[in-house]
């Protein structure tokens, strides 16, 4: 019986282990025991150069899910993938997560996509100096206060008239100042 597993592979290399424990399934003719392989990934948007942008994360960066039928066989495929470094597991062997465990971290991309508010990923924090890109107060210079990612807004502090002034901006009117 299939259950998922949890791989541990080099960060940034996800796809590429799942691509060759794949492929080398399907070259052994073992294809009826690795049913599933995923990379779990989220979207987030991100403000960058004043825009929103949606960009895909990896949720859980370095590993890789897999529903497998644990033979000895699959065993050995999985850990002599390159990139691979082991099972997620007590001691090397390799532990399997409960089904819904598995479903909560495949859905977390539906989720986000459901959710109204996606997270979204900053290039600034407090303290940093930024430039206002647009509305009254364009070309600005200021000094984060607070960031609000509840409602996608900072509070920037510009000086006008000499006098600090805190004006509240959306994350994408402003940018991170060189």
């Amino acid at each position: 019986m299939a259950r998922w597993y949890i791989i541990h592979a080099y960060s940034g290399f996800e796809g590429k282990v799942r691509d060759a424990i794949m492929a080398e399934a399907n070259r052994m003719g073992l294809e009826q025991l690795v049913e599933r392989i995923e990379v779990p990934t989220e979207t987030v948007q991100e403000a960058r150069r004043g825009k929103k942008i949606q960009v895909e994360r990896k949720f859980m960066p370095g590993y890789v899910l897999a529903k497998l039928d644990m033979t000895d066989q699959v065993y050995h495929l999985v850990k002599n993938t390159p990139k691979v470094t082991g099972f997620l597991g007590s001691s090397g062997k390799p532990q399997a997560i409960s089904e819904a465990e598995a479903t909560r971290m495949l859905n977390s991309k539906e989720e986000a996509a459901a959710a109204p508010k996606a997270k979204i990923k900053v290039d600034f924090e407090i303290g940093d100096a930024v430039k206002v890109l647009e509305g009254p107060f364009a070309s600005f210079n200021g000094t984060v206060e607070e960031l609000d990612f509840d409602k996608s807004k900072v509070k920037v502090s510009v000086s006008i008239f000499g006098r600090a002034t805190p004006v509240e901006l959306d994350f994408e009117q402003v940018e991170r100042s060189k």
